[in-house]
């Protein structure tokens, strides 16, 4: 079984915000697959599907995203796996320029609290993130946390689109066992 976890925080007032693009992310894969999320005991919504004959669990946690950890790791527990080979996690990034797509096969956690948790969480860097670029604020006085937890703007709008249509596409060659490196060259923008 492949395992496809979108981060983001729940509440209806973090939805569409910067932070929430990997929640985003993965309910558009769902939408274009026709799946729907239901509640599960393991600290997150999931929902289950078949692409090219291979098992995928969708996964949204529950926890919020500084604690994100606590549900991959409850849903590896429950239906096995290896995070190293058969997880890929949908994550803002800051750091990368807004628009952008890129892969990354393992590294630190970068100041994100919701890798830093699944980090903590499994004892492992090694694990695929699919990152979608936000940029940095245009003011430099603006605070970062009122940036990430800021919706995007209808400029921005066409631009988020865009990322999450070649997500779709994106998770489609992973799921049908393109690895890493070819990911990479496809879709690092």
């Amino acid at each position: 079984m492949k395992y496809i976890i979108g981060l983001g925080n729940i509440g209806s007032e973090y939805d569409k915000t910067r932070h929430n693009i990997g929640f985003m992310a993965i309910d558009a894969f769902a939408e274009v697959n026709h799946v729907t999320f239901s509640p599960s005991k393991h600290f997150a919504t999931v929902a289950k599907l078949v692409v090219n004959g291979e098992q995928v669990l969708l996964v949204k946690p529950t926890t919020y995203m500084n604690d994100s950890g606590k549900a991959v790791r409850a849903v590896l527990d429950y239906y096995g796996g290896d995070i190293e080979q058969d997880v890929l996690v949908l994550v803002d990034d800051m750091d990368l320029p807004f628009g952008k797509l890129r892969f990354r096969a393992k590294g630190s956690a970068g100041g994100h609290n919701g890798i830093k948790s699944i980090i903590s969480h499994t004892n492992s860097q090694n694990f695929l993130r699919l990152k979608f670029g936000l940029g940095h604020p245009q003011h430099e006085k603006q605070a970062v946390i009122n940036y990430v937890l800021g919706k995007f703007t209808t400029s921005e709008q066409p631009q988020v689109n865009d990322m999450l249509d070649k997500s779709n596409e994106a998770l489609t060659y992973w799921i049908k066992g393109s690895e890493a490196s070819e990911l990479s060259n496809k879709f690092n923008g």
